[in-house]
């Protein structure tokens, strides 16, 4: 059974629409604060709950030689500063169970990677960190195998999770949503759905000597399918947002250009409203 909780005041899984949105991973102090206040002016104007989204580390990047962070310390910090500043709770990734008790000080959501959404032990100590938890569907585990994730966090003392969907591996470099799979797992957690993950081409791009292998994206369906993740009901919807994709230092090819944020926002508002109203219709 789904079970309804807050996140610092923000309803989930009550019935109402929340966004969780950002840049992939952190680039700077400067650019983090900027980001976040863009966000929240769209956002509040449209009165949607908004959980601020970036990454102290992205262990899971196609080369080695990508940018993958600031690193924790100095990702907290910045984190803390949007929080402090902006006045926006945020969600972060944690890979290690090291990190999990450091994290949890700064970070309202401990966020688990799509890939690492099996490993017990980093679920678990994210459940006992009592913060709320958002297991990310790994590309090749089934909505319903999804149940099990979230009964280690359960079973470790914490309601407080939700899953998010981001497409599962369809052949080689590409993705596929299943809007299956939002119905199914909503029945026993909250559901957010990653508009722009599931427009990945993980690792389509191979590189050269000059520029690290990476994955591309097709950004131009995000609207399509984040307005087909709310009319099935979703709880919320995570959009990576950068203010210009091109130079994002990660998953710039799947990024939402934040310059559209507000019509894709006010189209999922509309299509969230009208399916509460067919819903009360006799």
């Amino acid at each position: 059974m789904s079970v309804s909780f807050q996140v610092e005041g923000i309803n989930i899984g009550s019935g109402g629409l929340f966004l969780i949105a950002g840049p992939c991973v952190i680039e700077s102090e400067k650019h983090a604060l900027f980001i976040a206040e863009v966000i929240k002016g769209v956002t509040r104007s449209l009165n949607i709950p908004f959980i601020f989204k970036a990454s102290y580390d992205k262990a899971n990047r196609t080369s080695i030689r990508s940018f993958r962070g600031p690193g924790v310390a100095e990702g907290l910090r910045i984190l803390k500063k949007v929080k402090d500043e902006v006045h926006v709770p945020v969600l972060t990734d944690v890979h290690e169970t090291i990190d999990v008790a450091k994290v949890a000080e700064v970070a309202d959501v401990l966020q688990i990677p799509a890939m690492l959404c099996r490993q017990t032990d980093l679920v678990v100590a994210a459940a006992m960190s009592e913060r709320v938890v958002n297991i990310k569907k790994g590309q090749f585990v089934s909505p319903w195998d999804m149940k099990h994730a979230v009964d280690k966090c359960r079973q470790a003392g914490n309601d407080r999770v939700f899953v998010t969907e981001r497409g599962s591996s369809f052949g080689y470099n590409n993705l596929v949503v299943d809007m299956r799979s939002l119905a199914i797992m909503r029945k026993f957690a909250p559901v957010v759905f990653d508009a722009t993950h599931s427009v990945q081409l993980p690792s389509a791009t191979h590189g050269d000597e000059d520029q690290p292998a990476a994955s591309g994206g097709q950004p131009e369906f995000i609207p399509v399918l984040a307005r087909a993740a709310v009319a099935a009901g979703v709880d919320g919807i995570f959009m990576e947002v950068h203010d210009n994709p091109r130079d994002a230092k990660s998953d710039g090819a799947n990024a939402l250009d934040s310059t559209k944020l507000r019509g894709v926002l006010k189209e999922l508002l509309a299509v969230h409203q009208a399916v509460a109203v067919a819903h009360v219709k006799p």
